[in-house]
């Protein structure tokens, strides 16, 4: 079962950020009817599900982020894994005191086996 699948249905975290079907889906490339069809139950392509994960999940700007982000992450994970851990540990704890945006039920520590290796990482811009 997929990460999505598991945490709520595309509809559910639409409504619960507020946003109407245009504003949710024009947010990662999609047409508010295409959307309109993967909220009826049509399969989403995991390029799809990734973008809405990452942007409404995740709450992340997808304009920051570059390749060598994604290298970094994978280098530290390899070869400092007790450091990965101890930064990933801090970065939660800074963000949960921040009072950040969550999706409730959605525990970002299954994140990391849904995330593309860095090899498929988006283009630099």
């Amino acid at each position: 079962m997929k990460l999505l699948d598991r945490v709520l249905n595309p509809r559910e975290i639409r409504r619960r950020l507020g946003l109407n079907q245009e504003q949710f889906w024009t947010q990662i490339g999609v047409t508010q009817s295409g959307g309109s069809r993967y909220e009826s139950g049509r399969e989403m392509p995991r390029p799809v599900r990734e973008l809405l994960r990452l942007v409404h999940v995740e709450q992340i700007d997808l304009s920051q982020v570059k390749r060598i982000d994604f290298e970094i992450i994978s280098y530290l994970k390899e070869s400092h894994p007790d450091l990965y851990r101890s930064l990933r540990r801090a970065a939660r704890g800074r963000r949960n005191a921040q009072g950040a945006a969550t999706i409730p039920g959605f525990d970002g520590d299954d994140i990391d086996a849904e995330l593309p290796p860095a090899t498929e990482a988006p283009p630099e811009r």
